[in-house]
């Protein structure tokens, strides 16, 4: 019996019906944004692992259509965050105001208070504004004077940031970089790819024909699905021997997180109900390792003098942890 026998936590025909409402989300993005259907698949991976992303690209090639067309797939609340020198945490979470007719203090919610929100050039905003952010992404909630405010879910961060100019920027801490479930690039489209977005972006406008394909119910619905996935103990083992190699490779000097693990067993539960699966194969591991450990990692300066990439280097480990064979 492969290693991945069917759970009976799922009814017949459920998880088919999940698989198609999760890829109906993805291919409703992908009207909209042409050309990177891996990329809007490792977003909605995302979305139902519960997790963040932050996309390093250059600007104009879509990372904020990229979100907007995300959010109104599931039929969500959108708001954007433009980053920038001057803004203060309470412009992020809110703020209390005295309300003098009542005598009391009024909470007035920030932008954080949405759905999907997109912080625009995250890292142009000063360490303590970007820190307002860390409670937010990992408690799901607000405090402002001492209340706890929460967050509705689904709630989901997408980050971006310019990779090529730093003047004026503040580099995300390490400590926040590990709070993103993955780091996305859009890049350039292909030849083909751009004569089309050419084409939909200049004789009308693609996203304002866009309808929603889920709601909010259903998106969480499927986030529960997702804890559901059955995962083997010599899966757990291999995710674990992953991160040991991070950590013992020449070309790392700081290695994966247990932080790191939890995002990419939980990252590939969800990309195994995309493939139309209730258990996880090492394949769904391997697929999303080089997005979802990347930034989590710091090359050794030797690594660094000879311009390794991170992905680069979690690709050669791959090649050298050992695939688990069937549990039976």
């Amino acid at each position: 019996m492969h290693s991945g026998t069917r759970s009976p936590v799922f009814q017949d025909g459920e998880m088919r019906e999940i698989a198609r409402r999760a890829n109906g989300v993805a291919a409703n993005v992908a009207a909209v944004i042409l050309g990177k259907e891996e990329v809007i698949q490792a977003c909605v991976v995302a979305l139902l692992a519960g997790g963040h992303i932050i996309i390093e690209d250059y600007p104009g090639v879509g990372k904020t259509l990229l979100a907007k067309a995300l959010a109104r797939s599931v039929s969500c609340r959108f708001a954007r965050i433009q980053f920038t020198p001057d803004l203060l945490p309470s412009d992020v979470t809110g703020v209390s105001v005295f309300n003098q007719k009542t005598s009391g203090f009024e909470f007035r919610p920030g932008p954080i208070f949405a759905n999907i929100v997109l912080a625009d050039e995250i890292n142009r905003a000063s360490p303590k504004t970007q820190a307002s952010l860390l409670e937010c992404m990992e408690e799901r909630q607000a405090t402002i004077d001492n209340v706890a405010h929460a967050i509705v879910a689904p709630f989901m961060i997408v980050a971006t940031q310019n990779p090529i100019e730093y003047e004026g920027t503040y580099p995300l801490p390490e400590a926040q970089l590990d709070r993103f479930m993955m780091r996305l690039s859009l890049g350039y489209p292909s030849p083909a790819a751009e004569e089309a977005i050419l084409d939909s972006q200049t004789s009308g406008d693609p996203f304002s024909a866009l309808d929603p394909v889920v709601d909010a119910a259903e998106v969480l619905s499927m986030q529960e699905a997702v804890s559901r996935v059955a995962v083997t103990p010599p899966l757990r083992r291999y995710v674990v021997a992953l991160l040991a190699a991070t950590r013992a490779s020449r070309d790392i000097y700081l290695g994966a997180s247990p932080r790191a693990g939890i995002a990419l067993l939980r990252a590939a539960k969800a990309l195994a109900i995309l493939r139309d699966r209730d258990f996880v194969v090492p394949q769904d591991v391997k697929d999303l390792a080089g997005r979802v450990l990347s930034h989590r990692i710091i090359l050794s300066p030797d690594a660094a003098v000879h311009e390794h990439a991170e992905e680069a280097v979690i690709a050669r480990l791959l090649e050298t942890v050992p695939i688990p064979g069937p549990d039976r």
